[in-house]
Parts: structure tokens; C-alpha cells; sequence
């Protein structure tokens, strides 16, 4: 296990936040979706200032110099997408605006975010996040489990403070939501028979949930009314819902250098995703092989692999998730249209549009 400690870089933990929509402006960009990369570009010097703010807290996040609170920086320090932040922003901005309570509401979604990670990582036996060692390897999976533990402390402490106590109560029972999904996913881990409302279950759970909690949060923060605050939610779950069905088509149909992490990885870990469960249907064999191969805990053999990846072009998978995500997308859409007209509105139905789109 290394001991090389990544060290905090301010100032570009600071410029992450410009990055998040210059990247959905790429994404929007390289599907040839010129008016939205236009919006998204806008959308940027909307909410800049916002993101650094949030990229600001994130940097203050410190404690003492043990290992546990070493793996916590370590994540926090590398950045990432900060899209749960980012949506915190634009629903504050339905209403009132990116107030103190929001700025805080964005901090909490983004720590309790890493602290998933942290976990999911010692769970997978995860070597890289984010491109870099994950914090299991550094500091050890001890040093993770508790970190992540002292992050959703962290989170739950600044919604407190915050005076946001009704978002308190929605954090807890949002983390509830998420442990039962954990839970299932673990009950479920190995197996290729899995159902796939067990899937939806898992995802919804695990992933729509917090980015639900967000949505809500950031409009309800910003003074906006609990109807618009509740379809918000809505808009939020949907979103959460199409990411992870993206992420999961890309495990199996993506280009790994574009990707940015390995592709199969998923099948390695004995996960039934949407994809590779429609690949199930196609191949019923498939399941007692990859069942096989996870049990053995020996590297997937490359035929297996070259099957699976048939399996999934000839049964049109990925045509058949992209349809679904579509149609998810356009659900949360309409939810926005219970939202008065304004910046915010496009930027959040902007972002919805890119991460349908997304490449990696």
C-alpha cells in the first residue's frame, strides 16, 4: 500500500466549478447539438461564481492529520463532475437565488456524494477513482469506511447549522432510501437473474434519491413554493434515473480511453445492470458464465467478454437503453414546465440534455 499523500490543489479545486459546464458544453457540442451548447455556455457565467463558492467550502473541509481524515481529502481533492452541486445552484435560483442555506445544501449533497464513493470503493475493491489511486489504496479500506462515515456526520452537521431542519429530516430518510438500495444491490451482487424492477430499485435508491434530495433542497433554499420544490424532486429522480442508465450503457458500449476507466467493469464486479441483464435475454447462458466467473474470482476470460459484447450489438442493448433514457429525460422535462419561465428552468433542462447525451 503507497503512502504518498495527494495534496490539495486550491486553486484548481477553485476552477472546477467553470469546468462542470464547459464540459456539458463539449458533450453538447460534440452530438452536433450547436443551440444547446450555446445555452450551456451562457449557463456557465450564470451559475460560475456559485460552483466556486461550493469548490471554496469543499477546500475548508479539513480535521485532523489521521489517516481517516486523509483519505476524505484525498477524494475531495481531486474534484469531479460536481454535477448534485451544480443542480443545487440552478433550483436556488428558481427562486430567490444561491442564498447562505443553499451554498450549504450544495456542500451537503457533494460530501455525502464523495462519501458514497469512498465506501462503493472498499465494497468493489475499486484500485482508481477519478483517475488517480482511490483513497482505499493510500490510506487503506479502514481509513475509507470511516472517512466516508465522518463526511455524512460533515453533511448532516451543516444542514443543521443551516437552520434547514425539514431538509435535515429529508437527508435522513433519503439516506435510509440509499442503504436499502445498497442492501439489495449486496443481497443481488453475482447473480445475472436478478429482476430488472430489482435494477430500478437499486438505482432509484441509490442514485435518483440524492439527486432528488438536491433539487428539492437548492428550490427550497431558495424560498421557491413546495409544489415547484416537489416536481423539482421529480425533475431530479428522472435525471438521477437516465445518469446511471448512461453510465451503465457506457460500462458495456463505451470506448475505454473515452470513457476514462475501464469498460466491463461492472461484469467484473458480478453487477446486474439494465444492459447486461437485456444481454441475459438475449444469451441465457451468459448468466451461469458470468455467475461462474465472479464466484471463481478469476479475471473474465477474454471469450466471455467477446460474447457478452455480441449478446448486447445483436439484441440492439444499447439502442434499447438509450430509448429508455430518452423517455426518461422527457419525463423529467415535463416536470420543469410546472416551474415559471427563467435561466434556471433552461439550465436545468440543458443539463438534463447533456447527460443524456454524454460520451463518458
Amino acid at each position: 500500500m503507497t503512502t504518498v499523500e495527494v495534496q490539495p490543489a486550491q486553486q484548481a479545486r477553485a476552477d472546477e466549478g467553470a469546468e462542470v459546464m464547459a464540459r456539458l458544453q463539449s458533450i453538447a457540442a460534440d452530438r452536433g447539438a450547436n443551440a444547446l451548447a450555446e445555452k450551456l455556455h451562457a449557463l456557465r457565467s450564470f451559475i460560475d461564481d456559485d460552483l466556486k463558492q461550493v469548490e471554496s467550502d469543499l477546500a475548508t473541509i479539513d480535521g485532523a492529520d489521521t489517516p481517516m481524515h486523509k483519505s476524505a481529502r484525498h477524494l475531495l481533492a481531486i474534484g469531479g463532475k460536481r454535477l448534485r452541486p451544480m443542480c443545487v445552484a440552478l433550483a436556488s435560483r428558481v427562486g430567490k437565488g444561491f442564498s447562505p442555506a443553499a451554498r450549504a445544501m450544495a456542500v451537503a449533497v457533494e460530501v455525502v456524494h464523495n462519501a458514497t464513493l469512498l465506501h462503493d470503493d472498499v465494497v468493489d475493491l475499486g484500485d482508481v477513482r477519478r483517475g488517480i489511486p482511490a483513497a482505499r489504496m493510500v490510506y487503506g479500506n479502514a481509513a475509507s469506511i470511516f472517512a466516508g462515515d465522518w463526511l455524512l456526520v460533515e453533511a448532516l452537521d451543516r444542514i443543521q447549522r443551516a437552520g434547514q431542519s425539514e431538509l435535515l429530516v429529508r437527508m435522513i430518510a433519503t439516506l435510509k432510501e440509499m442503504l436499502d438500495a445498497e442492501s439489495l444491490q449486496l443481497a443481488n451482487r453475482g447473480s445475472m437473474r436478478g429482476s430488472v424492477g430489482d435494477y430500478f430499485r437499486v438505482v432509484e435508491g441509490k442514485t435518483a434519491s440524492l439527486f432528488g434530495w438536491g433539487l428539492y433542497a437548492g428550490a427550497r433554499a431558495g424560498e421557491v413554493s413546495i409544489e415547484q420544490c416537489e416536481a423539482l424532486e421529480r425533475f431530479g429522480r428522472k435525471v438521477g434515473v437516465c445518469f446511471q442508465l448512461v453510465d451503465d450503457a457506457l460500462d458495456v458500449g463505451g470506448d475505454s480511453a473515452h470513457v476514462g476507466k475501464s469498460v466491463f467493469s461492472d461484469l467484473r464486479e458480478g453487477k446486474a445492470t439494465y444492459p447486461l441483464l437485456l444481454a441475459v435475454e438475449r444469451d441465457p447462458d451468459l448468466a451461469a458464465m458470468i455467475e461462474r466467473a465472479v464466484t471463481d474470482s478469476v479475471a473474465l476470460d477474454p471469450d466471455l467478454e467477446r460474447r457478452t459484447a455480441r449478446a448486447i450489438r445483436e439484441g440492439s442493448v444499447l439502442e434499447q437503453c438509450r430509448a429508455l433514457a430518452e423517455k426518461l429525460t422527457l419525463e423529467g422535462l415535463a416536470e420543469l414546465e410546472a416551474l415559471p419561465q427563467s435561466r434556471a428552468r433552461d439550465g436545468l433542462a440543458g443539463v438534463a440534455m447533456a447527460l443524456l447525451h454524454r460520451t463518458k
